[in-house]
């Protein structure tokens, strides 16, 4: 059985540019209850930066929708999941291959998947043409039993 969370975030914002940077410092301000390095929270905040950056840009192309942000803590970890309702991924296997874009045209890198899979533990991406896409992440956070946390 999988331990209970401690603790647990949902957030739901319009697919605007304007509110990417608004999701990172939210789910960098929730994670922070673990004590993480600055080191661990800049990787989180980018993970979550591509993620949201992906719904806005390639899931809902040319509409705005909604997207949804889900945070869970644990004793050493945070869970994160970062659902929209766009258009989906046709292939899931080559959207995650490095340098792929379906958007050259937007000088976009094609990196967003494996900058998320190499700054968490664990990355899972679900999506269904016209239904959306869910990208679920993981980031263990170190324990440091010396340091005392500041209020």
């Amino acid at each position: 059985m999988k331990n209970a969370y401690k603790n647990q975030m949902k957030l739901e914002f319009l697919s605007k540019s304007s509110n990417e940077g608004f999701a990172r410092v939210a789910v960098a301000a929730f994670v922070a209850q673990l004590n993480p390095t600055i080191e661990e929270i800049s990787d989180i905040k980018t993970s979550v930066s591509e993620a949201v950056t992906n719904s806005i840009i390639h899931g809902y192309e040319e509409f705005e929708g909604i997207i949804k942000i889900e945070c869970k803590l644990y004793d050493n970890s945070i869970e994160i999941e970062i659902t929209d309702n766009g258009k989906g991924i046709e292939n899931i296997l080559k959207a995650r291959e490095p340098l792929y874009t379906s958007k050259p045209n937007l000088e976009r890198s094609g990196m967003g998947f494996t900058i998320m899979e190499s700054f968490m533990d664990e990355i899972k991406i679900e999506s269904v043409v016209n239904l959306g896409t869910k990208v679920s992440m993981k980031k263990m956070i170190k324990i440091n039993e010396n340091e005392e946390i500041q209020i």
